[in-house]
């Protein structure tokens, strides 16, 4: 299980990033009838417009790979940031923290994302802040539950009281010791992170049509999908084959990590 989800998010990931580069055609010029079968020149046919589907795949993911990878680092960044400080704040500090992020979290995330597309139409960036915003919360929860947990260790009493600062105490005693959860969180946050992107290019949010986007893609197609099921089965699998191999590595990658360390 461990080498096939590795080759999933290999075999996704390499046509996400390198797709652009493989392409011959265009992916938004029109090169048939709509929805037409696999043949010579096009492998997987066409989509709803008579645009090559083989082309519009290899150019219409590095958009949601990168935008959940960004919104996936920028979110574990703050949920980290906004985590540990609950964590070692006293107990009334951390809850009030908590719940100032459960104000957002109680929020929808396609409300979200609405609002900054209305106030940023067109812009990936929205999309990718807006998607951060979302997630934040719920990885602050993890790591402020994971860093109090570390912080009524013994280890740690013996570190503060031998005289270690603050600053030691959390670079040597508490990261160490979060990293596994955090790896864990960050798998977590990364899957919800393609659904959200890929959620907003199938409501058209984000850099519009013509340009490839595989949650698009399957919006775009739907209608025809009784004619030629592959135009929206193709970015659908994808979406779910990179989704979850990448769960299953964190997972992997997090249980060779966790372990108390003093």
């Amino acid at each position: 299980m461990r080498l096939v989800a590795r080759v999933g998010v290999l075999f996704v990931l390499a046509v996400a990033v390198l797709g652009p580069f493989l392409t011959t055609g265009s992916p938004t010029e029109q090169v048939g009838v709509p929805y037409a079968p696999p043949g010579a020149g096009h492998p997987l046919g066409t989509d709803a417009l008579g645009r090559d589907l083989l082309a519009r795949v290899l150019a219409g993911g590095w958009i949601v790979v990168t935008l959940a990878a960004g919104a996936t680092l920028l979110a574990t960044a703050l949920g980290v940031l906004t985590g540990v400080t609950a964590g070692l704040a006293p107990r009334r500090a951390a809850d009030l923290l908590i719940r100032l992020t459960d104000v957002i979290a109680i929020v929808p995330a396609v409300l979200i994302m609405l609002v900054f597309a209305a106030g940023f139409p067109g812009s990936d960036l929205a999309v990718l802040a807006a998607v951060a915003l979302t997630t934040t919360p719920f990885s602050a929860r993890v790591v402020s539950a994971a860093t109090r947990t570390v912080a009524r260790s013994g280890f740690v009493e013996v570190a503060r009281g031998r005289g270690d600062t603050p600053a030691q105490v959390l670079r040597h005693d508490i990261l160490p010791n979060i990293a596994g959860t955090v790896l864990t969180d960050a798998g977590i946050r990364f899957v919800a992170a393609v659904h959200l992107t890929a959620t907003a290019g199938f409501l058209g949010l984000g850099r519009g049509a013509p340009a490839p986007n595989w949650g698009r893609m399957v919006q775009e197609n739907l209608p025809g999908l009784s004619l030629s099921p592959l135009p929206v089965l193709v970015p659908a699998l994808l979406i779910a084959v990179l989704a979850v191999s990448v769960n299953l590595v964190a997972d992997d990658l997090a249980a060779r990590t966790t372990g108390v360390t003093g």
